[in-house]
């Protein structure tokens, strides 16, 4: 604006503000530019300073930073600039110096002014320094960031609280879960001792959801089986009480895991009867189920033949022989009892049969009616009684004796067990492999001859 309200040659002289359109020299322009730094920086200060002022201004006060760096400089003006940090973290000031160097003009201008304190400039020479100085006090600035600092300040209190309620939502679920650990260990141990009162398959269908536990029944075509002790109580009186229960308690367990194979559903324990059927929760249809139980029973007998050579070790006289009974009909299965006491059992006439046939059977031998044996004629060798008649069933019923069954290829699959006071013998030729029977053939030779001399 000066330049251009300057109506003639414009001046460039120290005294500019006093001469129309003229304007500062570079060194009068430096000291007046540190003037508005300073204004408008609080904390940035620009200095042109030098220990050689005109006579007219007023000298310069230099500290001993500015003249060891003004004395350093003069010694080597082409070296780097002079830089100095004092104060902390918090309050801390940064300062650098550089070389304000004489050129042709400036020497020209010195020498011959009048008001010069020194005329016998050169160029190059050092005749003053200019010095940016910036403070950062951060202790006495944090305070205008007051929003953002407590934008920080509501943000920490929020996180802190939200991981102290995380650490003890943390802690309580916690807490629950060892609740629920137990909680479940008791529920699985009562669990387990349930199992031992029901059947797997009411057991499974319970804990499952599959079955509802509330009175109600179906009428479903089942084959029942139906085994008891043959003169158990005259058994019972030879034994102690204590031997008798280790003996029945070993019988029902081996009993129980042999129809828990075969896929039956144990419907109860009457003293030492066993009652049992298939078709119920599951079945594999009226013929498989058939066929399941009529395997069972005789494996059961072979099982018992076998526990029968055990007790007689075991100085048991009189072991256990059983009679049993197969029938197949249609019963109403489901729960029945009261609102609180229920039990999963079966009920008609034709459980009752299934008893009525064991009742008929002899000690070690299996009966089943007509009707169990047309569904498994192709697996068992079979003889019919004479008919009977049952209470409750209108038809005459004829019994089938169990002799044999038959293997894959339809041979009779024959079964040797005898026991008798000086007797007790049991053979399954299907299992005897080549060495064992030609030592139970010399066995039952040697056997042969001392029945023989004996009759003699």
């Amino acid at each position: 604006g000066r330049v251009l309200g300057s109506s003639g040659l414009t001046q460039v002289v120290h005294n500019y503000q006093s001469i129309p359109g003229a304007i500062p020299l570079p060194a009068t322009l430096s000291l007046e530019f540190g003037q508005v730094v300073a204004e408008q920086q609080t904390n940035v200060k620009y200095r042109f300073v030098s220990d050689f002022p005109f006579t007219n201004r007023a000298p310069h006060a230099l500290d001993a930073f500015e003249k060891q760096g003004l004395a350093t400089l003069r010694q080597d003006p082409t070296g780097p600039p002079i830089t100095e940090i004092t104060g902390s973290l918090f309050d801390r000031r940064i300062r650098l110096v550089a070389p304000v160097t004489m050129n042709e003009v400036c020497v020209d201008c010195h020498n011959t002014h009048p008001e010069s304190p020194k005329r016998d400039w050169k160029v190059g020479d050092v005749r003053g320094i200019q010095e940016v100085i910036v403070d950062q006090p951060v202790a006495a600035n944090i305070l205008s960031f007051k929003f953002l600092l407590l934008y920080f300040a509501f943000t920490a209190t929020v996180g802190i609280s939200f991981l102290a309620l995380q650490r003890r939502q943390a802690a309580l679920i916690l807490g629950i879960n060892s609740d629920l650990e137990v909680a479940n260990e008791f529920l699985a141990s009562v669990s387990m001792k349930i199992a031992k009162y029901l059947s797997p398959q009411v057991y499974k269908g319970i804990f499952s959801g599959e079955k509802d536990v509330s009175i109600s029944t179906e009428r479903k075509k089942l084959t029942i089986f139906f085994s008891d002790i043959k003169d158990f109580s005259a058994t019972a009186e030879r034994l102690q009480p204590e031997e008798l229960t280790v003996l029945l308690n070993e019988y029902l367990s081996e009993m129980s895991d042999i129809a828990l194979k075969h896929g039956a559903t144990l419907d109860k324990f009457i003293g030492d009867a066993i009652l049992a059927f298939f078709g119920d929760p599951q079945s594999r249809g009226t013929i498989e189920d058939a066929k399941a139980c009529l395997r069972m029973a005789t494996d059961m007998q072979r099982r018992l033949a076998e526990l029968n050579m055990r007790w007689r070790a075991r100085g048991i006289e009189h072991p256990f022989r059983v009679r049993m009974g197969i029938n197949t009909g249609f019963c109403n299965v489901g729960n029945f009892g009261s609102s609180d006491r229920m039990d999963y059992t079966i009920i008609g006439a034709e459980a009752n049969l299934a008893a009525r046939l064991q009742a008929i059977a002899e000690a070690g031998g299996i009966v089943m009616s007509y009707e169990t044996y047309a569904l498994v004629r192709d697996i068992v060798h079979a003889r019919p009684l004479a008919p009977i008649s049952v209470k409750g069933i209108s038809r005459e019923v004829i019994p089938y004796v169990v002799e044999e069954l038959l293997d894959e290829t339809g041979e009779v699959k024959r079964i040797f067990s005898e026991h008798m006071a000086g007797a007790d013998f049991f053979m399954d030729p299907s299992v005897v492999d080549e060495q064992s029977a030609a030592r139970l053939r010399s066995v039952l030779k040697s056997a042969i001859e001392a029945l023989e001399m004996r009759r003699k």
